[in-house]
């Protein structure tokens, strides 16, 4: 018997080197625009998201922007809220909502937020319905593409992206405007005025959605976006999900209207690819729940408008549960599943988070103080024996009022302020003073030396419209040997 040849080289052979990629080339993706009814939903929420985003810094509440973040001044307009960088708690709760928000609504309805109302969807959607109207629908875009440039590509490829960019920019200047006032920033826009800090946040901002909602698209999706790698966690057999009925479907095969595809053995897909045409992240939707889907029905569309074209029930593609396709559950046997443990869980905590909030900012004080001793300055003998020590005391109006405020003091025998302290705040204004506090001699000689603790009563004097109220906070005085 022959004994093969060695195939490894001589020892003397210059050794074999291979390129590996780490990255994979990425085909571009050409949706094929679609109409029907679940399109239709997803423009509404486009308009509906788009026009409280570019609309509610506009909008004026009480004489100044109804939805105002300012950093610089650290003072959060929230309608007739007034936030301060005390109030973080409140941002604490907000984040607990969102999160088991996102819990509940994963568990019950799947990714419908990604679908309709994620920001990456929105803007995308529009970016496509700019690129469409330059440069027409799928098979024209291919064709362009492929094409050499000409004076007609170069006017249609400039005016999409000049067009995009135009939205970009608006959308960067909006989201600086509620950072900074949005009125003044018009009014510095108009001059080329703005500041280092506006320049560079609104290029920014402009820069990431002219890029993501131009090029990157379904790459967001996929690979950036953590949602879609950890819903799996989320889902279960009772989550809404877009489904392929195989059983109805299987087995495809092309035909015309007028054959009984029954008698051929065949189901009710035609195999015409439209459902992966349409699908803005390229998958087959027959082919099985997939971490890239991001439940847009734009495959149901494309399918049903198929299916009516046949002559076929619509359905083949739908939102439906893992348990309602193999059990053949009917809507109201689904419905029932949605109170299951998990959502129930969720519901709950979200509803105690949410009444806490709702209680917390009812209940809360329309002022704040700040008690800070003056390290700088020791606890000192005065005039007459009296020891003193010195404080600074920072009075924040949450109000949209000027407020007065009277500082009484107490905690130890005979401690009195130096002299009366009346400190008027503008409206959601803050305002820094200087007070002394003071002990008697017979006290400072009674008690033992070292810290003791003290309250500052601050009391915000009534008005015709507003009532009484004291705050009290705590504090140390500070007795020499």
């Amino acid at each position: 018997m022959t004994r093969p040849a060695d195939p490894s080289p001589p020892p003397d052979a210059a050794p074999v080197v291979k390129m590996v990629s780490l990255y994979q080339a990425q085909k571009k993706i050409y949706a094929k625009a679609i109409t029907g009814r679940f399109n239709n939903w997803r423009w509404f929420f486009v308009w509906l998201t788009q026009m409280i985003f570019y609309g509610l810094p506009w909008l004026m509440w009480n004489d100044r922007q109804a939805l105002l973040f300012e950093l610089i001044s650290r003072r959060f307009y929230i309608f007739g809220l007034v936030f301060y960088p005390q109030d973080l708690i409140y941002l604490t709760a907000l984040l607990l909502v969102s999160a088991y928000g996102l819990f509940l609504f994963t568990a019950v309805s799947g990714r419908l937020w990604c679908g309709y109302a994620c920001p990456q969807t929105v803007y995308t959607e529009i970016f496509m319905w700019i690129e469409r109207k330059f440069e027409g629908d799928r098979v024209k875009r291919m064709k362009l593409d492929a094409a050499p440039w000409s004076a007609e590509k170069v006017w249609r490829t400039g005016g999409k992206h000049l067009a995009w960019i135009v939205v970009a920019l608006w959308t960067g200047f909006t989201f600086v405007g509620y950072f900074t006032p949005i009125r003044e920033l018009w009014a510095s826009a108009m001059t080329l005025g703005f500041g280092p800090w506006e320049w560079f946040w609104v290029l920014f901002y402009g820069f990431a959605t002219w890029g993501n909602a131009g090029f990157m698209r379904e790459q967001v999706c996929k690979y950036m976006c953590p949602y879609a790698r950890f819903q799996s966690a989320m889902f279960d057999r009772d989550t809404l999900i877009i489904t392929y009925d195989a059983e109805r479907g299987e087995p495809r095969g092309a035909r015309t209207k007028k054959i009984d595809h029954k008698a051929k053995g065949l189901g009710d897909c035609v195999d015409c690819g439209l459902c992966v045409q349409v699908c803005p992240t390229g998958i087959d939707i027959r082919k099985g729940l997939q971490y890239e889907c991001i439940g847009c029905a734009a495959c149901i569309d494309a399918c049903d408008t198929v299916m009516d074209k046949m002559g076929y029930a619509r359905g083949l593609v739908r939102y439906d549960t893992e348990n309602g396709l193999e059990q053949h559950l009917s809507r109201f046997e689904e419905i029932k599943r949605i109170f299951r443990p998990r959502v129930i869980i969720y519901s709950a905590v979200m509803v105690v988070i949410c009444v806490g909030v709702g209680i917390s900012i009812a209940m809360r004080s329309p002022f704040k103080a700040d008690i800070v001793r003056d390290r700088a300055s020791l606890a000192r003998v005065v005039e007459d024996g009296f020891v003193e020590n010195v404080y600074r005391v920072q009075v924040m109006n949450a109000t949209e009022t000027a407020q007065t405020y009277r500082l009484a003091v107490d905690g130890l025998p005979g401690l009195q302020l130096a002299k009366p302290v009346d400190v008027t705040v503008g409206p959601a204004e803050a305002k820094w003073v200087t007070v002394e506090l003071r002990v008697p001699p017979e006290t400072a000689a009674a008690t033992k030396t070292g810290a003791h603790e003290i309250h500052f009563n601050v009391e915000r004097l009534a008005t015709a419209s507003d009532e009484a109220r004291v705050l009290r906070e705590k504090s140390t005085f500070m007795l020499p040997r």
